[in-house]
């Protein structure tokens, strides 16, 4: 990485998800170009899907934002010549080479506090749609089959009494926590780094990760994606869950071993 111009305005590289399209960048960006405007900044875009154009761009910028796209892994920063950060914008920062960007002494941000009660409201939507069997009562409605429909919900137990667990303790697993409290669950969860005080203060029962798989009827993913806990959820795994058991995901989608997944729905 080689020094810039302090005086000069700074060229910030900005990516987003695909599917976040706009008719202009002024409108695309109008939250980012709120903050950097004043600041003299130029924005450059790079498509999220497109490695090409993002080191096309990347030798020119002082800074990268990014929430969503084309992974900036060890190739990517070494082509990001004069950059000084890069802004995640999302708690996690699995698609970033932090430790790659650290050597070219590229600082790496993220936003730790980001979409914690949003997150959780989430998740409880996803477990209340789910014991509620929303979608598939809806197409029942939808498709005049009314009284097809009504012996359907008696199959699944109310949610008061049913166990929740959570796989991970942060901010999310214990918003997700406090939501479910009221409606009569009870909460168990495993996450070795967090405290089993910090659990237990919240009413929580801390487990192991076995027993977390065994005992939870509902099970809300909410680790990061890292070596550690990519595919966490795979065969030996969905083997050893309630033939019952429901799993919402609202983190990372590389936790789950997709082919095992498809393989557990499919046998039942």
């Amino acid at each position: 990485m080689t020094s810039t111009n302090s005086s000069a305005p700074k060229k910030v590289l900005v990516q987003l998800a695909s599917i976040a399209k706009a008719p202009t960048i002024a409108l695309k960006y109008e939250l980012e170009l709120e903050a950097l405007t004043s600041m003299g900044a130029e924005l450059f875009e790079a498509e999220a899907n497109n490695r090409d154009k993002f080191l096309e761009h990347a030798p020119k910028v002082d800074a990268v934002l990014t929430s969503w796209g084309v992974p900036i892994d060890r190739q990517a920063i070494a082509a990001l010549d004069h950059c000084v950060v890069i802004g995640v914008g999302s708690i996690g920062t699995d698609m970033v080479d932090v430790e790659a960007a650290t050597e070219a002494g590229i600082v790496v941000t993220n936003v730790p506090d980001i979409f914690i009660e949003e997150v959780a409201d989430h998740a409880m939507m996803f477990l209340l749609a789910l014991n509620k069997l929303v979608k598939p009562l809806m197409r029942f409605c939808e498709e005049g089959r009314w009284w097809e429909m009504r012996p359907v919900p008696s199959a699944i137990p109310r949610l008061w009494g049913q166990t929740l667990g959570l796989l991970g303790f942060g901010n999310v697993g214990t918003a997700v926590a406090r939501r479910s409290k009221p409606f009569g669950m009870n909460v168990i969860a495993c996450d070795p780094y967090v405290s089993e005080l910090k659990m237990t203060d919240e009413g929580v029962e801390p487990v192991s990760f076995r027993e977390l798989i065994e005992r939870a009827d509902y099970l809300s993913i909410h680790a990061p994606d890292n070596a550690e806990t990519r595919h966490i959820l795979g065969t030996e795994q969905f083997e050893v869950m309630k033939s019952t058991a429901v799993v919402i995901n609202t983190s990372r989608g590389p936790l789950i071993d997709e082919p095992a997944m498809i393989a557990a729905l499919e046998n039942g």
